[in-house]
C-alpha cells in the first residue's frame, strides 16, 4: 500500500498490546505501552534485564518462546520489535489477517 502515514494518539489503556522481541528496541518501546495502561503481553525467546524487571515487578506477560500468530487474539496492536525480517514479515501477516495494527521496527513502510 501506498500514501502517507496518518498520526495518531491511541488510547491504549486496559487494552492488549502485544510486543514481539526481547531485546534493545523492546526495552525502549515498553515504558510507553505502560504509560500509557497498555496490558502488555511480550513474546520473545529471551528478554534484556530491564524487561526481566518488568516482568518480576507484573507490569506485562511474558511467553518466554517465539511468536505465534494466536499471540494476537484480542490484541489492538502489535509491535514488532525482531531483527529478523521473515519473522517479522510473518507477524505482520498474522496482524494484517486478524486486522491488528502493526508497528515494525524493521521496515516502517511495511508496518500499517
Amino acid at each position: 500500500m501506498s500514501g502517507n502515514p496518518y498520526p495518531l494518539g491511541l488510547r491504549l489503556a486496559g487494552r492488549r498490546v502485544v510486543v514481539v522481541g526481547g531485546g534493545a528496541v523492546a526495552t525502549r518501546r515498553v515504558p510507553a505501552l505502560l504509560d500509557a495502561g497498555a496490558n502488555v503481553f511480550l513474546v520473545a525467546p529471551e528478554l534484556t534485564p530491564a524487561l526481566q524487571a518488568h516482568v518480576d515487578a507484573g507490569r506485562l506477560h511474558w511467553a518466554p518462546r517465539r511468536f505465534a500468530p494466536d499471540d494476537l487474539d484480542g490484541a489492538w496492536l502489535v509491535q514488532v520489535a525482531v531483527d529478523d525480517p521473515v519473522a517479522a514479515a510473518s507477524v505482520s501477516a498474522a496482524a494484517a489477517e486478524r486486522r491488528v495494527f502493526c508497528v515494525r521496527a524493521d521496515d516502517r513502510a511495511a508496518a500499517t
